[in-house]
């Protein structure tokens, strides 16, 4: 067996003494080492590189000798359990699990976690986490070189301003611990160090939300929702079975960035956001702004809602995954293109004008995008008098899409730089 010990937030945990007793190789890194009493016989890898240590650990389990590994916090979340169970079978592993750092911050607020979303940032882009932090009110970011508070908070005082950081550092160390509550451009003028924990991010209107069954940040019931479900002007919404295939086509997930430009009511702004999205709506009309607001507001969810006209307003913004155009007039195709040299995975155009189609797929497949489409008629129920009923004809709707492919060009983000 290979036993894995999470020695919970800090370096002074105690650790059972059976959990070492007998250990002929004991990996971890130098401060849990240096901490916990070990065999004087057993030798010592300081974790650094993972594949040599995995190499190792092969060596001694290959010779039926002991090995203990010493992790911080729970090693089976976002920890090293993971590549261990992957090289030698979950069978072979004896987990004693400690307290993670997001339990451990949780706890310092006073607030449970259950439905909080918990990203990893270590190692990775930090734009997911940045993403998941606009989209969701109780977030947990687990932080890294290059993906800290600072990287972070710069990200989010552009697009989430409102948003508090918890920056909890050193956890558990009852001499340097640290938990602290910021801005993001406060967090983004400061060199936090290397002892960062954990960096919560709260929208604190929405932090105390519903005891759930589920834990993390749920899934919204149903999608497509009526045109009666969104404040709108004189109908002028995208109807719900053209928001049914865009949604579709979209695919926005927890994790993702989507611009609806031309938002109108936002009714497709609002749909890829409890998808659980980050959302950027461009709208012109200053009324248009507002419903925006309003209809996110009333659907429980944060928008960033971008006063202005496409394509100069997009500028400024973040690079998106997937982007859907609902208006746009004469400038149409210039409007698409700009987006699709911007997009990383797709963009979806509705339009009710057959002239401005052939245009619009020309500014799509320039863009090195594979190009796809329908015309949509749908005919809703609708009553007659003497209890009868009728089929009530919708306006036409073209629907075109396109989506990269890896031999396509390459997105560019907000300054032309390739992504």
């Amino acid at each position: 067996m290979i036993t894995v010990v999470g020695t919970g937030t800090g370096t002074g945990a105690p650790v059972p003494s059976d959990a070492v007793s007998g250990a002929e190789l004991v990996v971890g890194g130098r401060r849990h080492l240096d901490a916990v009493p070990l065999p004087a016989t057993a030798d010592r890898i300081v974790l650094g590189p993972l594949a040599p240590a995995l190499d190792a650990i092969e060596e001694y389990v290959g010779k039926d000798r002991r090995v203990v590994v010493l992790a911080s916090g729970d090693p089976g979340f976002f920890g090293i359990v993971r590549a261990l169970a992957e090289r030698f079978g979950p069978a072979r592993l004896d987990v004693r699990p400690g307290v993670s750092s997001v339990a451990a911050a949780f706890a310092r607020l006073g607030l449970t976690w259950d439905d909080a979303v918990v990203v990893s940032a270590h190692g990775r882009d930090p734009r997911t986490a940045v993403n998941v932090c606009r989209a969701h009110p109780k977030v947990a970011v687990l932080t890294g070189p290059g993906a800290g508070p600072a990287e972070l908070g710069a990200a989010l005082a552009r697009s989430a301003p409102g948003r508090v950081l918890v920056v909890a550092s050193a956890l558990g160390d009852p001499a340097h611990e640290r938990v602290e509550r910021v801005s993001p451009a406060e967090a983004a003028r400061r060199d936090w160090g290397t002892a960062v924990s954990v960096v919560l991010c709260l929208d604190e209107t929405r932090v105390l939300g519903p005891v759930r069954t589920l834990a993390g940040g749920g899934r919204p019931v149903g999608w497509a929702l009526a045109e009666g479900d969104f404040a709108h002007r004189d109908s002028m919404i995208t109807k719900f079975e053209v928001r049914a295939l865009a949604l579709a086509r979209l695919g926005p997930r927890p994790g993702d960035l989507v611009w609806d430009v031309g938002s109108g009511s936002g009714s497709v702004a609002v749909e890829c956001a409890r998808l659980g999205a980050a959302v950027s709506a461009v709208e012109k009309a200053a009324d248009g702004v507002a419903r925006i607001r309003a209809n996110a507001g009333a659907h429980g969810v944060d928008v960033q809602v971008v006063h202005g006209s496409a394509p100069d307003a997009l500028a400024e913004l973040d690079a998106p995954d997937a982007v859907f155009v609902g208006g746009g007039g004469r400038e149409l195709p210039d409007i698409v293109g700009v987006c699709a040299r911007r997009a990383r995975r797709t963009v979806v155009v509705a339009m009710a004008a057959l002239d401005r189609v052939p245009a619009v797929r020309t500014a799509l497949t320039d863009a090195g995008f594979d190009v796809d489409g329908v015309l949509l008629q749908s005919s809703r129920l609708a009553p007659l008098p003497g209890d009868v009923t009728r089929l009530a004809a919708t306006n036409p709707v073209f629907l075109l899409w396109g989506a990269r492919t890896p031999a396509s060009s390459t997105p560019l983000d907000r300054e032309g730089v390739a992504l």
